[in-house]
């Protein structure tokens, strides 16, 4: 069944990312959360017709190193912003021989190694369990694909990115066993955004733009953070072309999702109404206002 929800593009934008240009009235806006201060204000315009909300993920200057971020507040913060499509542009390393630096993956699947990290926007008081069995929306995707093909732009279609803790790059041996366990992409910063955008109910896609080979590669030495960054710019002017591109297929695309990103928590729920906390679902009031009966103005 159609809704008469208007799609309201989302933007995370990762290392070497931190503004998208070409955006009509655009504007930095403050947000709060109850989850706290996300990484930067949102930057907010139309482009083709579509609202757009732009937030870097480490903020302006890159300030916010992956395991302190604060995934709670950001994905909260989008959510209270209208945002009903997420696309994470994000750096990473390859573990496959044909991903060189600078080619783009739409990834489908992930593994989640991070460990220092708040997961849920649930927990005590109120417990909820989402299903991440396909973590990415597939209709997103597909648009992302199309999008990249109109551009120009090279996309890898599909591929499992490994999610490390970090700040350090990964010890050889870590390397290599990531690389056995079929993962084509490493980085530090999906997870749990990922499992955050399906608990709010938020379409999502990831697109990883390869910097380096890891260290695994026998002809490339270590990650090295110069390397990175020149490639780091050369995949930002691709990601805003692709951002560009994308802007006019989400205006335009059908909701709610067929595969059930917008409903997600209509079946997570387990804690008996009797028994939820207050002040939990207080903060809950934009992620699962809409199954809790609150609002998010």
């Amino acid at each position: 069944m159609e809704d008469d929800t208007q799609p309201v593009l989302g933007v995370i934008g990762g290392s070497g990312l931190y503004e998208i240009d070409g955006l009509e009235d655009a504007r930095w806006v403050s947000m709060s959360s109850p989850f706290g201060a996300p990484s930067d204000d949102l930057f907010t315009g139309t482009i083709d017709g579509l609202r757009l909300v732009f937030l870097p993920r480490h903020g302006r200057g890159h300030q916010h190193s992956p395991s302190d971020i604060n995934y709670r507040a950001n994905i909260d913060s989008l959510k209270r912003a209208g945002v009903t499509d997420i696309i994470s542009l994000s750096a990473c390393g390859s573990l496959r021989e044909e991903l060189p630096p600078g080619s783009f993956v739409r990834v489908s699947q992930f593994i989640d190694r991070t460990f220092a990290r708040k997961k849920s926007f649930f927990g005590s008081g109120m417990v909820a369990h989402v299903s991440m069995a396909d973590p990415v929306c597939n209709r997103l995707g597909g648009l992302i694909a199309d999008a990249a093909a109109d551009a120009s732009i090279a996309l890898h279609d599909g591929g499992t990115y490994l999610v490390m803790e970090g700040p350090q790059f990964s010890s050889l041996a870590e390397s290599e066993l990531y690389r056995s366990w079929g993962c084509d992409v490493i980085g530090m910063t999906n997870m749990p955004e990922a499992k955050l955008a399906r608990e709010a109910e938020i379409c999502y896609a990831t697109v990883g733009m390869v910097t380096d080979y890891d260290c695994w590669h026998p002809d490339h030495g270590a990650v090295e953070v110069a390397d990175i960054v020149r490639v780091l710019g050369e995949n930002a002017d691709h990601a805003r072309a692709l951002v560009r591109s994308l802007a006019g297929r989400v205006a335009t695309s059908s909701h709610p999702c067929e595969q059930g990103c917008d409903t997600a928590l209509d079946t997570a729920l387990i804690t008996s109404p009797e028994a939820r906390d207050p002040e939990v679902l207080a903060r809950l009031d934009a992620v699962a206002g809409r199954v809790l009966g609150g609002n998010h103005g």
